[in-house]
């Protein structure tokens, strides 16, 4: 139950645990931000963290560890073989997911490496109800494709729809139809959907589009990287799941998919990656890669400090006063731009606020990479890290043609237990002096633009001189402030 504030108008969502150990951080002039993103070429993943004063590019990996988790690490039994700790993972991850097949990677990235060159085949489609980057990388590697069955109110930025990541589960069963299932790698399931916003899935339709697949012999794959942030919406939007516990959500779904896989750096705020399934001949398909490319089916590239607390972490996503500060931290961020007019998208998802860039900055064109260009301002403006989640994350056609991402989103994350409610003030106080000052961004074009993942190392510059104009409107409304 939520803890109701005396004063109405003081409630906050409020943190069930405390701080133990912290970590300096600075704040550079604006001027120095100017010069810093310049230098990165505009591309926030290439700024250095020393030039940072709050980092919102990704909750992965970045979340702070409990105690036991801290503590669990100093059990590791570094065995290259037959090692207790991977005994341990293995009975973390019976208990949640209910799954006694198991084989470790060094992170979700990697899952998905190992599924795609399983799994697909050239020519084979991988349905899905939204991509993420890497994920459609691999398949496309394979020689495969990816289609998206989103339902249409996935791609809307605001409405009062508490599962917008949901399949349409008509197209579903027309794509099927239409190409056949034996063209189908697998349909998979992304719980906490990435690249719209971190939208929920509702358990009704993840059953749904298991039940199809199971009708029509092709494999079902849940994404559970989010699955913490997915199943919080559960218990607090969807009637059936209210008075189900969260272990007994879990092993529903472990039940009804044929395999599971997830990041440790989001689910259980660990790192390292797993692919579960209840049936062995899943794994097994599998099996022969882990040492080709990760290392011994003992530890997959994990270093064992991290795979132990991997399992406590586990065990922690059954916790409601641990997955709830997330959901509810994004979502006070979210409620405080929008009633401020800043454009985010709503409902408020996981993993971040989303700023809708393509509202923010409406006369910028897609190739001009609106979402990248207010990442770049608000950095100049508030040395916060975000990340473009829109055109530039998208990669080109074979023909080099560039294809226009459904929504232009620039993600706030929010790493768990790691930054105060006073710091989220500030970034609304930053985004709100942005768009208020929104007319002075202008758009970017390429200078280095790698051919796979451009995103991560690709280098753009400010078509015009709009940077230096935001950075010296600043200094005018801030004075010496910072």
């Amino acid at each position: 139950m939520a803890v109701k504030f005396y004063q109405a108008q003081n409630q906050v969502p409020l943190e069930m645990h405390k701080v133990r150990m912290v970590q300096k951080i600075s704040l550079l002039p604006v001027e120095e931000r100017l010069k810093r993103i310049q230098e990165a070429g505009n591309n926030t993943f290439l700024l250095q963290n020393r030039d940072i004063y709050l980092d919102m590019l990704t909750d992965s990996g970045v979340n702070g560890m409990t105690d036991l988790q801290m503590a669990a690490a100093m059990r590791a039994d570094d065995s290259y073989a037959g090692s207790e700790t991977f005994t341990r993972v293995k009975e973390a991850v019976k208990e949640v997911f209910g799954t006694e097949n198991v084989l470790p990677a060094h992170q979700g990235r990697a899952c998905e490496n190992i599924l795609s060159s399983a799994l697909v085949k050239p020519g084979q489609t991988a349905l899905m109800n939204f991509h993420f980057t890497t994920t459609k990388a691999h398949i496309t590697r394979m020689g495969g494709t990816v289609e998206e069955i989103i339902a249409d109110k996935g791609l809307l930025p605001q409405s009062d729809d508490p599962f917008k990541g949901d399949f349409d589960l008509d197209k579903l069963r027309a794509t099927i139809n239409e190409k056949g299932a034996e063209n189908i790698a697998f349909v998979r399931v992304e719980a906490g959907t990435n690249l719209i916003g971190g939208q929920p899935v509702s358990l009704e339709n993840m059953l749904a589009v298991t039940d199809i697949c199971h009708d029509n012999k092709i494999i079902s794959v849940l994404d559970a990287s989010l699955l913490q942030d997915n199943v919080y919406f559960m218990k607090t939007r969807e009637a059936r799941c209210k008075y189900m516990d969260i272990k007994s959500i879990y092993h529903l779904l472990a039940d009804h998919f044929d395999i599971i896989y997830f990041s440790a750096r989001k689910l259980g705020f660990a790192k390292g990656g797993i692919i579960t399934s209840k049936d062995a001949k899943y794994t097994k398909m599998m099996m022969e890669y882990i040492p080709l490319y990760e290392g011994f089916l003992t530890y997959g590239g994990m270093d064992v400090r991290s795979m132990e607390a991997m399992a406590q972490g586990l065990y922690e996503s059954l916790d409601m006063e641990y997955i709830n500060q997330g959901p509810e931290f994004i979502n006070y961020l979210a409620k405080e731009l929008h009633d401020y007019g800043v454009p985010v998208v709503l409902p408020a998802g996981g993993l971040g606020c989303h700023l809708n860039a393509g509202a923010f900055v409406p006369e910028l064109p897609h190739n001009e990479y609106p979402a990248a260009a207010v990442a770049a301002a608000l950095y100049i403006a508030g040395g916060i890290r975000g990340m473009e989640r829109g055109t530039l994350s998208e990669q080109r056609n074979p023909d080099g043609t560039e294809p226009y991402s459904e929504l232009e989103l620039m993600r706030l994350a929010v790493p768990r237990r790691v930054y105060t409610l006073s710091q989220l003030k500030y970034v609304a106080d930053r985004v709100k002096w942005l768009w208020d000052n929104r007319t002075l961004i202008g758009g970017l074009e390429w200078v280095e633009e790698p051919t796979v993942l451009r995103f991560f190392s690709g280098r753009l510059k400010e078509k015009g001189y709009w940077q230096e104009q935001l950075a010296e409107k600043f200094r005018k409304d801030f004075g010496d402030s910072l």
